[in-house]
């Protein structure tokens, strides 16, 4: 049987891996939001020709946007869903040693805090 100290080893181990997790998680976001802010630019350029008197449509840059946006979020959306179940599990493993070994919850982190940074659309 594992004492107090190891136990609390273990914990911080377990609360180690999951801000690693969550790290990985915002540093995928992260990647996407700079791409994204390096297309901005191209996807303003792209206009069909001005004809004589008529403006260029304002939804196109919109609808381009949203389909360069869409299109970079299905390209590492496996990542995104692997890492979030990751977490999810990792939660429930620090909930049960927690529960386990009667120890408090993390005073940093709120009570709503932990299962609200498990969920991402």
């Amino acid at each position: 049987m594992s004492g107090p100290p190891e136990q609390a080893a273990q914990l911080l181990r377990m609360e180690a891996a999951r801000r690693q997790t969550q790290h990985q998680l915002d540093l995928i976001d992260r990647q996407i939001t700079r791409r994204m802010t390096a297309i901005i630019p191209l996807l303003g350029r792209r206009q069909a020709t001005l004809r004589r008197g008529k403006a260029p449509e304002p939804g196109a840059f919109l609808e381009r946007y949203r389909a360069t946006l869409a299109a970079l979020t299905a390209e590492r959306q496996p990542e995104v869903d692997a890492l979030t179940r990751k977490l999810a599990r990792q939660d429930v493993a620090i909930a049960a040693v927690r529960a386990r070994h009667l120890l408090p919850l993390d005073p940093a982190k709120g009570p709503n805090d932990a299962s609200s940074e498990g969920e991402r659309s």
